[in-house]
């Protein structure tokens, strides 16, 4: 293979598979608050959050880690203005304490931080302005999670970069297809990708098993396993949907993410990962299926974007089923045909913020994967032309992308006005 592509796609995974403590969004707030404080210099005396859409309904009713069980943006905020470190990056709150807490509490009922709807950006967008008696300082964050765009500090511009992921050199999305990625997982030495995907296979079996061992959110894990048995179809589907109900509520535990979103890392590893188990097929094949997972979720939301309407759960649950027909010595034809079937099936499915329901969401996703896996292995497709299946894979894949970035953007906006009580409905 192409040494290029080889390395284009080994930067990929180092860029986009990284660990973070909680759910994304309100840790990137919290992030912007910490960088806030350390521009500013001392503690300030108030903050304001300026966030997209998108941000308000993925942190409104998330858990955030670290607080007690506490939820929402100014909690998100005033934790990373009073014990976040910007160094961690998206675990930027693993050393709050519970002083600092109770200290945030009493901050946020003294009307300490407000928030703002801040309307025509792109999806992802945060500002943190954070004020003391003499100074003031700014971070803007906007289209990943960690990437600042913009640090004020009274009223003078200390940085300034471009908002277009493109602009990064180390690699090329736009490379991205699906027969590369399964001679990539062929080919590649496994001495490669084994740094890379290791954590994931790690951190992500940690939290899902204490979310099968413990009680959190509604429990979609526990019940998938409690009702359904344990075969490896039931176990793929609980061990991904535990993870993100141990996640969404609250739990501790960092997770390796895909696409800046922890329940997709969950959702493209785990499946893969008991299939595996399942199969006896051994550590480096477990980590070829991996590297499949996770870049055909990568090439599926190139097009979709950061956050959108359309729920990532079903783009990472298409990954983790093409890693399964792998697992089997799938084709590239059959492959292809688990990626298409899963899309028809559930593609339609709505992303309403993060919370404890993205878990059985996930559920839903991988067993519909699951299913498309089955059906390619049995030379079963859905076909060109009907509904959003295009000519092939490639162009399904982008039919799919278009609908989440572009078709549901209204979409999108009633969801929000909904969750913020704007609607007569």
């Amino acid at each position: 293979m192409d040494k290029d592509i080889v390395r284009n796609y080994i930067e990929i995974l180092k860029y986009e598979l990284v660990p973070a403590l909680g759910c994304t969004e309100p840790i990137a707030i919290a992030y912007a608050a910490a960088k806030a404080r350390e521009v500013l210099g001392e503690m300030p005396t108030s903050m304001e959050l300026c966030c997209s859409g998108n941000i308000i309904k993925n942190v409104k009713a998330v858990t955030v880690p670290n607080s007690g069980g506490l939820k929402g943006i100014e909690v998100a905020g005033v934790l990373g203005v009073i014990g976040g470190d910007a160094n961690r990056g998206l675990e930027v709150l693993e050393s709050v304490t519970k002083e600092q807490i109770e200290e945030a509490k009493k901050l946020i009922a003294n009307g300490y931080c407000t928030c703002s709807l801040k309307e025509e950006v792109e999806n992802l967008y945060i500002s943190a302005n954070v004020v003391s008696k003499e100074h003031s300082a700014e971070v803007t964050i906007v289209n990943r999670h960690t990437l600042i765009t913009k640090i004020v500090k009274d009223g003078q511009v200390l940085l300034e970069n471009s908002i277009h992921e493109e602009a990064n050199e180390r690699f090329d999305k736009s490379k991205l297809n699906v027969k590369d990625i399964l001679e990539f997982a062929d080919t590649v030495s496994i001495e490669e990708i084994k740094p890379i995907l290791e954590p994931q296979v790690e951190m992500n079996t940690a939290i899902s098993k204490e979310g099968l061992k413990k009680v959190y959110g509604a429990q979609v894990g526990r019940t998938l396993l409690s009702t359904y048995g344990s075969d490896v179809c039931t176990r793929a589907r609980a061990a991904a949907a535990a993870g993100s109900d141990a996640r969404m509520s609250g739990c501790s535990l960092p997770v390796v993410i895909n696409s800046g979103s922890g329940n997709q890392g969950m959702t493209v590893s785990l499946p893969v990962i008991e299939y595996a188990k399942e199969l006896q097929v051994g550590e480096e094949k477990m980590y070829r299926a991996l590297a499949v997972s996770n870049l055909i979720s990568i090439h599926q939301k190139k097009y979709i974007g950061s956050l959108s309407a359309y729920c990532g759960a079903v783009s990472a649950a298409c990954g983790s089923g093409a890693g399964i027909t792998y697992l089997y010595g799938g084709t590239y034809e059959q492959v292809c045909k688990t990626i298409t079937n899963t899309i028809a099936n559930v593609g339609g499915i709505v992303c309403d913020g993060a919370k404890p329901s993205c878990a059985a969401k996930i559920a839903s996703s991988v067993e519909a994967a699951i299913l498309a896996h089955n059906m390619s292995m049995n030379s079963c497709c859905f076909q060109a032309g009907e509904g959003i299946v295009g000519e092939d894979v490639e162009n399904t894949i982008k039919n799919v992308g278009y609908i989440g970035r572009v078709g549901m953007k209204k979409t999108d906006v009633e969801i929000l006005n909904i969750m913020i009580d704007k609607t007569s409905v």
